[in-house]
């Protein structure tokens, strides 16, 4: 099943179940910016007038389960989808709600059956996601992303920044690669306030990291590229990488500096 095949199901999917109150569905990450790599997700955002009951949430579930690809099983990209209610978000305040969403990281849960497999509707991470969307996307129904969702502050964007930071560590042993690649991006969009691709941004972080930690990264971009395999041994070079990008993205968050909150986010070269 190509990308392409991929996205039209999950669109038919999402018409079939919301009808009449599906207001907009956006393509957005690496689809946009920089293309699909052999691990990339296919990333979609949907906006709902309301919010989806038990049976719709297992409807989604159930057909996501099948279009969605695993790392396992590249011939098929991971689909990530989510929804909210757009009276939920836009107004915008912070932390913000999700409606639905699924992702790869969800298949256990949701093949057992679960159709709402999280501890908390609270999502700090939509600050970053809509201010992606509204910086680079493509809308594929409804209207674009200016006229449904809001503009987020840049200081909660910067708080969602901050707030992923602990997670993203614990989970480095797990999933090293995706961590590695996410600290940098983080580690470039708090240096320049763009956003860009991961493994274009761990580019970005090779010139700026010790020369000893740089085969690390490297590593982390040719496995996502496909260039090598995503495996990873005990290397106490891998944590001393996400640790000096930690420091350095903690280090510019704590910046007195940063209390012009007035910019905004663009889309990297």
């Amino acid at each position: 099943m190509t990308p392409e095949q991929q996205i039209e199901r999950c669109l038919d999917l999402l018409r079939k179940v919301l009808g009449d109150e599906l207001i907009a569905v956006y393509l957005y990450g690496s689809s946009i910016v920089g293309g699909l790599q052999r691990y990339s997700d296919i990333d979609l955002f949907a906006v709902s007038r309301r919010s989806t009951t038990t049976e719709q949430k297992r409807q989604l579930a159930t057909t996501l389960l099948d279009v969605s690809g695993t790392y396992r099983r590249p011939i098929k990209h991971p689909v990530e989808l989510t929804i909210v209610v757009q009276s939920e978000v836009n107004p915008w305040r912070y932390p913000p709600c999700f409606d639905f969403q699924y992702g790869d990281w969800l298949r256990p849960e949701f093949t057992d059956g679960q159709v709402e497999p999280w501890a908390t509707k609270l999502m700090p991470d939509l600050a970053l996601l809509i201010t992606q969307i509204r910086v680079a996307s493509r809308g594929l129904v409804g209207p674009g992303p200016a006229d449904t969702l809001p503009q987020v502050p840049y200081a909660d964007v910067i708080a969602a920044l901050a707030d992923a930071l602990d997670s993203l560590r614990a989970d480095l042993a797990s999933d090293t690669r995706n961590v590695l690649l996410t600290l940098a991006r983080i580690w470039r969009t708090v240096e320049t306030n763009a956003i860009g691709s991961k493994h274009s941004a761990a580019s970005w972080a090779i010139a700026r990291i010790s020369i000893e930690l740089r085969p690390v990264l490297q590593h982390a971009i040719d496995a996502t590229t496909g260039k090598s395999e995503d495996s990873w041994d005990d290397d106490p070079a891998i944590a001393a990488t996400a640790d000096a990008m930690l420091e350095q993205i903690r280090t510019k968050l704590a910046d007195p500096d940063r209390s012009n909150l007035a910019q905004t986010m663009v889309l990297a070269d």
